[in-house]
Parts: C-alpha cells; structure tokens; sequence
C-alpha cells in the first residue's frame, strides 16, 4: 500500500473493466484501533455499525483470520471491519482485506446481509452490527495476519465445520463454498 499526499492512505486495483483507485481518510497506526475513534463506540453504541466482511477462496479453501479485538476476540472468522465516512462497501472490502491479510482482493458477489445484535446482561445493546459480506477473488499478495488480525489460515470445508463460528459466519462461508 503506498501513501497517498496528505499521509492518507491509496489502495487501487484493476477489475476487469477498469483500474480502480480509492484514497481513504487517515488509517489509525500501528496499535491503535477504530475503538478508540470518538465518532465510532463499538461497544454500547448509538446506533449500528456497518461491517463489511470478505470471503475469499481458492483450491476448496477459506481464508479466515483469528480476531485480535472484541466482541470476537480469540474467534476464528471472516477478514473484514467497519466501513468509514466516505468509502463505498467494495472499496472497505478491498481495504479490510489488505489490512488484516496482506492480499489485494477484488469483490465479487454479494453474499449476504447480516445483523448481529449482541445484548448484555441487563438486555442492553451491547453491540449492534449490520454485517455486508462479499466472495471476493484474490488479485495479489501473500497471506500474512495483520492489523488486528492475530493469525490467518486456510481452511478446508471440513475443517471450517469443526470450528465455532457464529451463526452467520458459518452460513456465508457456506454460501462461498456453493458458488
């Protein structure tokens, strides 16, 4: 990823149609997160919060990162993160994928639209997400975890099965598989 004038950051790709290039407004560094944004409580928020998650595939295989950060923190899931003021959800898509696995993506079809609606024990809102996940083909890159991706692996429909996911997750992972 290069830096774009203004210390912002660029990421571009090619589709098939046309070279495509998004410049984003300033990226937290290294160690710090959306969480500590003022304009974005995740946890307890005032109103929901738009994900957008990336599925990739290849050779019968899932990739998915395991989450440094809660509500999922320790969990195996799908790349992704919040979208931001200004970035269409296929430019988050690309974006989230870069950050947390090193890989230039390209998104394809629209798998699914989630909510994710967490409560506390008093039956507060803890976290509410509406969750837009994408089959998306890799472009370019090595797999490497990053941002607050502690780990990323392949997986194999039936190792994927074995795993604890969230109800959601399991079932757009499924749905990238079928296609």
């Amino acid at each position: 990823m290069r830096q774009a004038p203004s210390g912002r950051k660029s990421i571009s790709y090619t589709t098939r149609k046309s070279r495509v290039s998004h410049e984003s407004i300033p990226r937290p560094r290294i160690g710090e997160h959306a969480l500590e944004s003022p304009n974005m409580k995740r946890e307890y928020p005032d109103h929901p919060l738009v994900g957008i998650g990336v599925i990739i595939i290849e050779n019968g295989r899932v990739l998915l990162i395991k989450r440094g950060q809660p509500p999922v923190m320790g969990e195996w899931s799908i790349p992704g993160g919040m979208l931001e003021l200004g970035e269409t959800v296929r430019e988050a898509a690309v974006r989230e994928a870069h950050e947390e696995t090193g890989l230039t993506v390209e998104p394809g079809e629209l798998l699914g639209v989630f909510d994710r609606v967490i409560h506390d024990e008093q039956n507060r809102v803890r976290y509410h997400y509406v969750l837009i996940d994408f089959l998306c083909n890799r472009i370019s890159g090595e797999v490497q975890a990053a941002g607050d991706a502690d780990d990323a692996q392949w997986f194999t429909q039936e190792e994927v099965a074995k795993l604890s996911l969230a109800k959601d997750t399991a079932e757009v992972v499924r749905r990238g598989f079928q296609r």
